[in-house]
């Protein structure tokens, strides 16, 4: 399944009414370490057709970003059920974004 750009308009349809857990990764173009996590997380969800993949822009969407806490970038959170479930900051590897999804 390809990405989704994840909006304010689109987020409860999206994440919080997903039958799929999601993983969302809050980014920005300008940061670093999001341009080393997001190949990471396209290839997860080329991959894993039982999650949804979605990613906001918190320059695009900061009320998104206030609304979660996000301080810092990249914030990958997990959604189950649309409740928040799981939660990382920074960039991590490939093997530590999918422990978050389990």
């Amino acid at each position: 399944m390809s990405v989704q750009t994840i909006t304010n308009e689109n987020f409860d349809e999206l994440v919080l009414r997903s039958s799929k857990p999601v993983l969302v990764d809050f980014w920005a173009p300008w940061c670093g370490p999001c341009r080393m996590v997001s190949p990471i997380v396209d290839e997860i969800a080329g991959e894993r057709e039982d999650i949804v993949v979605g990613k906001v822009n918190v320059d695009e969407q900061p009320e998104l970003a206030m609304k979660f806490g996000v301080m810092s970038i990249p914030t990958l959170l997990v959604f189950k059920g649309g409740e928040l479930a799981n939660k990382a900051v920074g960039a991590r590897p490939k093997d530590e974004l999918l422990e978050l999804l389990d």
